[in-house]
């Protein structure tokens, strides 16, 4: 299998930039509603979700395969988001199952006519 590094590379940082877009489309709405933010972060609300969706066209294989292993990443995206974001520090088993999806993402994207081609 021949793995082209820098291809890697860049589709996982598309997962993680679309993770951060989806991620901060559901956590605005949630300072609105939850901690009785600002009204005007609806605007940017809907702009990272729209910049969501605009990512997952550009995601490079069949959308069943990009889910997937976009869902391991996801996950890995938000344990992150919850250390250095809402300050909560991870236990072990919060990282180890981020390990555990980040293999799984891996298993899926590296597979012979995966995600990476």
């Amino acid at each position: 299998m021949d793995i082209q590094i820098g291809k890697l590379l860049s589709t996982l940082g598309l997962f993680f930039v679309t993770a951060v877009m989806e991620i901060l489309g559901c956590y605005f709405p949630y300072l609105i509603l939850n901690q009785n933010k600002s009204q005007w972060l609806w605007l940017p609300t809907a702009l990272a979700l729209i910049a969501f969706v605009w990512l997952l066209t550009l995601h490079p294989a069949t959308s069943g395969r990009i889910y997937a292993a976009y869902g391991g990443i996801y996950i890995a995206t938000a344990l992150m988001w919850l250390k250095y974001v809402d300050g909560v520090s991870l236990s072990r088993w919060d990282v180890l199952g981020g390990l555990v999806v980040i293999a799984g993402a891996l298993v899926i994207i590296l597979q012979p006519q995966g995600v990476v081609r």
